[in-house]
């Protein structure tokens, strides 16, 4: 059976993040992808220059429109933007627990805008993070969201990780792509203690979408039955695949999108 999986995120018109990259994850895990939109973004590879919020009851019509109907296996949430978006996803979702939440707390762009409000910070941390299943913050985001110092070492993000599990996740991943160095490790947390996943820095400037890209991999191997270890496992061996091969597209002169379908394209076709 096909696993259908839905995203709740931003779109992003030049195709490397948000929804558009959500999608584009789903496809390449095998499992069918949905889309309910939080907010219309101006952006490209260079940059962010506009935000158009949907408004928050529209949010929640599209999320109960789609469960109305379709059958979900796991749902991935990424840009909120506000509080209001905020409130309203997590009254759509507090009575669908049973089913693999993901959230990607997307808080600031890669080329440093801001997407999502300060006031909003409280509402995910006390509505959204005890519905998840894994929550996967970098390490700016896992700094904002516990108001400390960003960690530097593994010892911060193993703290780091574990206080933000006993905010409610059941498991929290926090990614550590922002380390000085050559490695580029991301520690789990859950219930059976820490574990680490161990990778090399791909040197490429192509990693729009990176954050987006994994949280939906993930959802796609929670919602086939996989373990939060498993899922990690799975998709992060997929995502360094894709920014490996980011170098084989030519889109934008900023940071390029990865290669979503690198098992799948072959150069040329």
């Amino acid at each position: 059976m096909i696993r259908n999986v839905l995203s709740i995120a931003g779109s992003d018109p030049s195709g490397g993040a948000g929804i558009q990259a959500d999608l584009k994850a789903f496809s390449a895990r095998g499992v069918y992808g949905m889309a309910v939109l939080t907010a219309l973004t101006a952006q490209n590879t260079q940059g962010v220059s506009g935000v158009h919020l949907v408004p928050p009851q529209f949010v929640a019509d599209q999320i109960n429109a789609v469960f109305a109907d379709v059958r979900v296996d796991a749902v991935k949430i990424g840009m909120i933007a506000n509080a209001g978006i905020a409130d309203a996803v997590a009254g759509a979702l507090t009575d669908r627990r049973d089913i693999p939440i993901v959230i990607d707390p997307v808080m600031i762009a890669k080329g440093g805008a801001a997407l999502l409000a300060p006031e909003a910070v409280d509402v995910l941390t006390r509505r959204l993070l005890p519905l998840a299943t894994l929550l996967t913050p970098n390490l700016p985001e896992a700094a904002a969201l516990l108001h400390q110092p960003v960690a530097t070492n593994r010892a911060d993000m193993a703290a780091q990780a574990e206080r933000l599990r006993a905010l409610g996740p059941a498991a929290v991943l926090v990614k550590g792509g922002h380390l000085d160095g050559d490695e580029s490790p991301d520690v789990l947390a859950t219930a059976a203690g820490l574990h680490w996943f161990e990778a090399r820095r791909v040197p490429t400037k192509n990693t729009h979408g990176t954050g987006c890209t994994l949280s939906s991999a993930l959802a796609a191997e929670l919602a086939k039955g996989a373990s939060a270890r498993e899922a990690v496992a799975i998709a992060k061996d997929y995502l360094a695949g894709a920014v490996a091969a980011a170098a084989r597209l030519t889109v934008g002169s900023g940071h390029g999108p990865v290669q979503h379908f690198h098992a799948l394209w072959k150069d040329g076709e």
